[in-house]
Formats: C-alpha cells, structure tokens, sequence
C-alpha cells in the first residue's frame, strides 16, 4: 500500500512540474516577457502539431526519423554489445585498446561530421553512421565495464563445480553484466536522438530535424516547435521502450530485490 502512495506521489509531483513549465511558456510570450514570434505559446504549437498531423506530414517526417534511430541503433546495439562481452571478457585486449576506445569516446559525431560527409556522401549512409557513432561509445564501454565487474568469487566457484567456458558466460557472466549492458543501451538511445536531429539537418529532405530546420528558415515558427515537442516524444517513447526490454531481461534481479 505504501509503494502504490509512493508511486501516485511521485506521479503527481513529476506532473505537476511538466504543467507548471507548460503554464509558465504559455505565459511568457502572452504577458510579453519574451516575443511570441521567436517563442510560440504552447496552445500555438498544439494547433500547429495537430494540422501537421492531420496532413500526415507529421507521420511521414516521424517515421523517416524513426527508421534511421532504429537502423543506427540496432547497428550500435549489436556491435557494442558483442565487442564489449568480447573485450571484457578477455581483459587483456581490454587493457591494449581501452586508451584508443576512450580516445575515439571523446571524438564528439557532431565534431567528425565533415569526415562522414567526405567518406560517405550526404546521403542515408553518412547519416546511419553519424547515428551509429554517437550511440556506439556508450554500449561497448558499458558493457566492457559490466563483464570486467562481474564477481570473480562467484566465477571460480562455477568453475570449481566443473561448468564450462560456455555455461559460465552464458549463465553468470551475461546475466551479471546485464544492467550495465542496459544503462549503456539507454544512454545510447539518448545520444541516437541528439544525433539524429543534427544528421537530418546534412542534405536530408525529410525527418524532424529536417523539418525543424525548414520551419526556422522559412520563419514558421510554430511548426519548428511542433518538430521539437515531436522529437521530444520519440526520444521518451524510444526510452520507455527500452525500459520495458530492461525489465524484461533483468527481472531476475528485480525478483531478487524484493526476496531480500
């Protein structure tokens, strides 16, 4: 009964904060406090987000963005994680390349975009790799981390028990290392959002950064923060879901949690 109170207290008090910023942005512009042309109220880009929806230019430029943050994603995903259990699992590869993986962490994809462009156009490619480079860092260094973590004690005494290489990392390793995997996946996604928007804004025709770049040109403001509350919702939707597939795959500890 307690955790439900909780739940329902931190609902309220997370809501209340989103409806005070929505009613303090609706009344900066109206009372003057800020120009309504460079700031639209809230009431404004509602309008202008629902007749872009109703014309389905909303949905089109929606699902062209999310087809690329999933395509970079999934790629990101798959690389990371099984370079990372890789790496991690043999420490001693991890110790020759964790300067030159630390190195490549702090190359910002924002910062490498003229490279991308040189190397591979200003078409789907560049883009799909400026997406797989910004989320890639997050998932392999995480992973790595979550492997090299994993308690030894708990490795060597499978082990004395006569398992296999293979029963320990499937059974132990993986399991162990599986919310450490998740943060970096989640962060991932986060970084996938952020460079998503500034890959669309390179000689995309379509897509929310796209759109959010149009509208700032041809002054329709509106729009441009339709785009933006768009893209903001991706971005919780993409998040959410990796929260369920999180607790999907962890809910052995979440189990054990409570048992304690």
């Amino acid at each position: 009964m307690k955790k439900l109170a909780d739940f329902f207290s931190s609902s309220l008090e997370k809501t209340i904060g989103l409806l005070l910023f929505i009613a303090l942005w609706e009344l900066a512009p109206r009372a003057g406090w800020v120009e309504s042309t460079y700031l639209s109220p809230p009431s404004v880009v509602a309008k202008a987000l629902l007749a872009l929806f109703k014309s389905g230019a909303l949905s089109k430029h929606l699902a062209i963005s999310l087809q690329r943050a999933l395509i970079g994603m999934v790629i990101a995903v798959t690389f990371g994680t099984v370079l990372g259990l890789f790496i991690g699992y043999f420490k001693r590869i991890e110790g020759f390349l964790d300067s030159l993986f630390q190195s490549f962490r702090q190359m910002s994809a924002f910062a490498l975009f003229p490279v991308f462009i040189l190397l591979f156009g200003v078409g789907e490619l560049s883009k799909t790799i400026i997406i797989f480079w910004a989320s890639l860092w997050p998932i392999l260094l995480n992973t790595i981390n979550g492997v090299k973590n994993v308690d030894k004690l708990q490795v060597q005494s499978v082990k004395s028990m006569g398992a296999s290489q293979g029963f320990i990392f499937l059974k132990v390793i993986l399991p162990a290392a599986a919310p450490d995997i998740f943060t970096g996946i989640r962060l991932g996604g986060s970084y996938c959002v952020m460079a998503l928007v500034a890959a669309e804004m390179i000689g995309a025709t379509a897509g929310l950064g796209y759109l959010i770049l149009y509208s700032q040109e041809t002054f329709n403001i509106p729009d441009m923060y339709a785009g933006i509350v768009g893209l903001a919702i991706m971005g919780l939707a993409i998040n959410y879901v990796l929260r369920l597939i999180e607790k999907f795959f962890t809910s052995w500890k979440q189990g054990a949690s409570i048992g304690e």
